[in-house]
């Protein structure tokens, strides 16, 4: 069971003497991090940074949890009570076109997404968590997980199919990612969904190849195509309760070679979003039916390859409540946004709060302006959140776990 406590005067000074120096650090450290970004599963340079920073401190320290993943134990006290707190660590496929002397020295790899702020932050909490440790401040365990892969590739999945919460027990489990377009420093802490379950699908359609010239010799892949294409919107706008949020989008659409054959085949795909696994199962049933549709309309064979993603995250009611009172204690009660709209992007953090109970919580990074968006090739992490991050950690900690 978590429980809310109130910390005394004396320990929030303790940790204001502890961040300017501690910030400052952990920016340099943020930026070398930008500078050699590395993609899922292969995040080696990054986890040994991470474990060498922790053994410093005297953390324990699990390693090659999930390939590349670290884990580090910090006890207090004689409590068996435990929480976990995830921060990722790869980097996108992407070029960078940012000039300042961070920028990454690799091609097409890039931290466009935060990953190396959301790590700096977990190190340097761990660090003022053990530093200050002596003051009694919580009486538990915090498990700093920093994980592989989690762009695409669901590192979180991995990490608990090989036993991430049987080696480490724990009773809730708290996530954090920067949010470009919200105001520096504040945070949104949402009730129920707060990132949509992803899906990919790919339909292959097979047809009778024929001259351009003499379209009736044969049958069409790319009209049967194109109606497809056209057909998969309804199952949103006519198909799904319009007051249910779920997103349908064809993203690629490869056919042909040559100006005067109509090609034997065509091959489209796309992603399916949606927060409800019920809902999940209807559009998937519903891009079979347009399908069959197709192969009786234009007389092709179209094959549905349909693949589950990442499943919906989705805040657990009592850790929600615990980081709503902890943001409110850091930012102010006008700095934190509780009814902000969930995000139709994914995340694994998913596959950790499926399996025990967490809140996922979004850093406003800044306006986002100068195409500092998620993604983006000019993106950078707004190290002036860096503080926010470590005090939000750090109070959490010590309200969940807090001496009874």
């Amino acid at each position: 069971m978590i429980q809310c406590s109130n910390k005394t005067e004396e320990i929030i000074v303790d940790l204001n003497g502890l961040l300017p120096e501690l910030v400052t650090r952990i920016a340099s450290l943020r930026r070398d991090l930008h500078a050699h970004p590395e993609l899922a599963f292969a995040e080696t340079r990054t986890a040994g940074v991470v474990a060498s920073h922790l053994k410093k401190l005297g953390i324990e320290v699990h390693t090659g949890i999930a390939g590349t993943g670290v884990v580090g134990r910090l006890k207090l006290g004689d409590s068996s009570r435990a929480i976990g707190l995830r921060a990722d660590m790869d980097a996108l496929p992407l070029p960078e076109l940012n000039t300042f002397p961070h920028r990454s020295r690799h091609p097409d790899r890039m931290h466009a997404c935060g990953h190396d702020g959301h790590t700096a932050m977990l190190l340097g909490a761990a660090e003022a968590l053990q530093r200050l440790g002596d003051n009694g401040n919580f009486d538990g365990t915090v498990y700093f997980i920093f994980q592989p892969a989690e762009e695409h590739e669901g590192g979180g999945r991995v990490m608990v199919e090989e036993g991430l919460f049987e080696r480490f027990p724990m009773q809730s489990v708290f996530g954090l990612h920067n949010w470009p377009g919200l105001p520096a420093g504040s945070m949104a802490v949402m009730d129920g969904p707060v990132m949509a379950g992803a899906d990919r699908f790919e339909i292959v359609i097979t047809a009778r190849g024929a001259h351009a010239a003499m379209p009736h010799q044969g049958t069409d892949a790319i009209l049967a195509g194109a109606d497809l294409v056209q057909a998969v919107q309804s199952l949103v706008s006519r198909a799904t309760d319009p007051q249910e949020a779920a997103v349908v989008s064809v993203t690629r659409f490869h056919a042909g070679h040559a100006d005067n054959i109509l090609p034997e085949q065509a091959v489209l795909g796309g992603t399916v979003r949606t927060f409800r696994p019920g809902l999940q199962d209807a559009l998937e049933a519903g891009l079979g039916r347009i399908c069959t549709g197709i192969e009786t309309t234009h007389r092709v064979r179209a094959e549905l390859h349909y693949a589950r993603g990442y499943p919906p995250t989705v805040n657990a009611a009592e850790p929600t409540l615990v980081c709503r009172n902890v943001a409110r204690q850091i930012v102010g009660d006008e700095q934190v946004f509780s009814h902000m709209k969930p995000s139709m992007g994914a995340e694994d953090f998913a596959y950790l709060a499926n399996a025990v109970p967490g809140c996922y919580v979004w850093l406003g990074n800044g306006s986002g302006e100068g195409g500092c968006m998620l993604h983006s090739p000019h993106y950078d992490f707004n190290d002036e959140i860096i503080a926010t991050g470590i005090r939000y950690w750090v109070r959490l900690v010590e309200t969940a776990l807090a001496r009874q």
